[in-house]
């Protein structure tokens, strides 16, 4: 029965949400693509409690890479690039943002997390040029299956499955499966298979 319910309950905030998938589809033809998903993850971020999270389920379905519709993405959360991939099960806390990633099933991503585009986003070897001028390169960020980002985290490298991260820890490295992990820069601090 609570299957079903869920079931007629995301087809439902699907059609709530069809307009701005619609309206965002056309717009996208003459726009940066990544600047209006941005912009749309804005508007939809404001929406709260569960029907906040159904919409933007729902919205994110059509427009990401990959969304599954059994995942929660809570208040004020923000994506910026529309090549991400959210795995069943994903718990995203409040007030989080979240560049090019993928996140694998099961995941707890805790309040107020950040993860980046991987930690070249932005050059600054040149002293003649603004930084903003720089530019830099975007990449995937990989949270393996079953990890949990403690609140406030920052997350710029890849972690392995079943890995815990502490609040506040800062992922500049890439962390291997099964790690317990704290600091900054985040160090292991114990395996969880050991």
């Amino acid at each position: 029965m609570k299957k079903n319910l869920k079931m007629i309950l995301n087809g439902f905030f699907i059609l709530l949400a069809l307009p701005l998938i619609l309206i965002f589809k056309i717009l996208a033809i003459a726009s940066d693509h990544d600047a209006l998903f941005s912009a749309f993850s804005q508007f939809l971020s404001l929406f709260p409690g569960k029907t906040g999270s159904y919409l933007r389920v729902g919205f994110y379905r059509f427009i990401m890479n990959n969304c599954h519709s059994e995942v929660v993405i809570s208040f004020a959360t923000l994506f910026s690039q529309s090549n991400t991939v959210i795995g069943r099960g994903v718990y995203v806390g409040p007030q989080c943002n979240i560049g090019k990633c993928t996140i694998k099933e099961n995941c707890l991503i805790g309040s107020g997390v950040h993860i980046l585009s991987g930690k070249g986003q932005h050059n600054f070897n040149d002293l003649e040029t603004p930084l903003k001028d720089q530019g830099g390169a975007f990449k995937r960020v990989v949270i393996g299956e079953d990890t949990w980002l403690g609140n406030g985290a920052i997350v710029m490298a890849n972690i392995g499955k079943k890995c815990i991260v502490a609040a506040g820890a800062i992922v500049v490295n890439d962390i291997p499966d099964y790690s317990i992990v704290a600091g900054n820069p985040a160090k292991i601090i114990r395996q969880r298979n050991q």
